[in-house]
């Protein structure tokens, strides 16, 4: 363990089964997912740059990478499904977020968004987050010089 926020024992052992197998489609087997999670963590709680996370976490660029994919094939979205799975139990249909707009905020060069979307996520994911196209507004038809009236017929 790196520090007192990394995952503990018991955490591990919850969230061990929901993870991908460690032999992903393409290359060798990844590391372990424990290290991984636990630097995704560290740089989340703490806003640092990729680069600046502990060694002790592994590699930043494995680390960022695996989060990237993560991100962009759903598996957070389906660990958290089911992290929550059985709090309903406890806590009920309800469930609350509450968010601080003091600390939700975006670094300065986040300005510069790309304009096309990333290759190595699938569309069909990115949909609901693209804007949808603007509509190309309808032209009137332009009159055709074949069925023409009694002013264009020259004489």
């Amino acid at each position: 363990m790196h520090d007192r926020h990394d995952l503990t024992d018991d955490e591990w052992v919850r969230l061990e089964p929901l993870l991908p197998d460690r032999t992903p489609c393409r290359g060798g087997r990844w590391l372990d997912h424990r290290p991984v999670i636990d630097g995704v963590l560290w740089r989340t709680r703490t806003g640092s740059p990729w680069r600046d996370l502990p060694l002790s976490y592994g590699n930043w660029k494995t680390v960022y990478s695996r989060h990237r994919r993560w991100s962009g094939d759903g598996t957070w979205e389906n660990i958290l499904d089911g992290l929550r799975a059985g709090c309903d139990v406890e806590e009920g249909p309800d469930w609350t977020v509450g968010a601080d707009s003091t600390v939700v905020r975006a670094h300065q060069h986040a300005a510069g968004a790309r304009h096309a979307p990333p290759k190595d996520i699938p569309a069909e994911r990115l949909a609901p987050l693209l804007p949808d196209p603007e509509p190309v507004p309808e032209q009137a038809p332009e009159p055709s010089a074949v069925g023409g009236s009694a002013q264009d017929t020259g004489g």
